[in-house]
């Protein structure tokens, strides 16, 4: 990997690709999903309420541009059902899980089940189709040319299904005997769709990923070294999800901006999963972890502090994610602005830099999505553009004149 810096993307005024979905959208949906309406039927109601959306965004002034991820029911999409070797199981028993991750914790103390879960059955491959190559052709679609470039494309990450399961439990034993060569597959089916994407002119990609701030959970971490069963220390798995990231992205890095955008859990109702700053994983994640942009959330005290910004390297940017997604109350733009000089103080000091030399590789943002579920945050769309109107007051402010 260079140690090239991107820029434009990612922009001083940044949001992180979901957005609120209009009732009548919801409605359709969950209507397809009780085999009520055809697909066509919905996609008509998605194509308008993506034009309607993309103007929202195009109207606070923003240039990551995502169509809300109003084609998928949660965040992380159809990648891993749509890759071959992979099968889709439906209300799995609770044994199956490592049920001291937080987001099964969640689960089990409401008495819930996870309701889908994606289990490797065979070799895993890449079938050269995607639905995220529709999803973002249509956006081109609305789009002028010169302007492609900056659309954003949300991808989940690459260890998602494997955390959750118990050791040796995301995939069957007639598939893989190691993690190592399930890992290897799925790198090459992940690069397999970073590469569709990259020759259909995407340039810009967040990997959203709520399982890095596991690792910065005691609690989870007192679970994982209580369960015999795991192979490997927290630490040691850290390590390898980070490897997995690096192949997954080694052969694009170069060729397209990629960031890592990292939250503790955003599902319905606002809820979150984890508490725990950065401190525990930053080393290991800023300076080990190949991707260009990190993404962070903190808007709350459950994020830590900003010291851990001291270990970003040189050449990697930070987007602050100050401004809450969970609830309508809009922030005060002047302690915004503050916190996010304040943030530029430790990358300076870790760098060896000035303040403006550190502001130089940052840029501002909701801490996460307004809807990982179709469902939504605690919000209505007014609180939504109100929210992403200050996020770009706020860049507008720091960098005058930046997109």
């Amino acid at each position: 990997m260079s140690a090239k810096t991107y820029r434009n993307p990612p922009f001083r005024a940044e949001h992180l690709g979901s957005l609120l979905r209009p009732k009548e959208l919801i409605e359709k949906r969950q209507a397809f999903e009780k085999k009520e309406i055809s697909i066509e039927e919905l996609t008509k109601v998605e194509d308008e309420d993506i034009k309607d959306i993309v103007k929202i965004q195009l109207d606070a002034g923003l240039h990551s541009i995502s169509d809300g991820e109003y084609r998928r029911h949660q965040f992380w999409g159809t990648f891993f059902p749509n890759l071959e070797g992979m099968s889709v199981f439906q209300n799995p028993t609770i044994d199956l899980f490592r049920v001291y991750l937080p987001d099964i914790a969640a689960f089990t103390e409401t008495e819930h089940n996870p309701e889908e879960s994606v289990i490797c059955t065979g070799k895993i491959k890449h079938t050269g189709k995607t639905d995220n190559l529709h999803q973002y052709e249509y956006l081109k679609s609305l789009l002028p040319k010169e302007r492609w470039g900056e659309i954003k494309m949300t991808l989940p990450a690459p260890e998602w299904y494997h955390l959750r399961y118990k050791e040796g439990l995301a995939y069957k034993e007639e598939a893989y005997s190691n993690d190592e060569d399930y890992f290897n597959d799925l790198a090459i089916a992940y690069q397999a769709e970073l590469e569709i994407l990259y020759n259909a002119g995407l340039r810009n990609v967040q990997i959203d990923d709520p399982n890095m701030a596991y690792f910065c959970s005691e609690k989870m971490l007192a679970g994982w070294k209580e369960d015999k069963t795991n192979k490997r220390t927290a630490d040691e798995q850290l390590d390898a999800y980070i490897g997995l990231y690096n192949k997954c992205i080694e052969k694009h890095i170069d060729k397209m901006h990629i960031g890592l955008h990292i939250c503790r859990g955003n599902f319905v109702g606002s809820r979150h999963f984890s508490e725990g700053g950065y401190d525990r994983i930053a080393i290991k994640l800023f300076q080990n972890l190949n991707v260009s942009t990190f993404y962070l959330e903190y808007d709350t005290p459950r994020a830590g502090g900003f010291e851990p910004l001291a270990h970003l390297p040189v050449h990697k940017n930070v987007i602050c994610g100050v401004v809450t997604s969970k609830f309508p109350k809009l922030e005060d733009k002047s302690e915004m602005v503050e916190r996010v000089l304040n943030a530029a103080d430790y990358v300076a000091k870790g760098a060896g830099q000035t303040r403006e030399q550190a502001l130089d590789r940052i840029g501002v943002s909701p801490q996460c999505g307004f809807a990982s579920h179709v469902l939504g945050n605690a919000l209505g769309i007014e609180d939504m553009k109100k929210k992403l109107q200050l996020v770009r007051s706020i860049a507008d402010e720091i960098w005058p004149g930046q997109p």
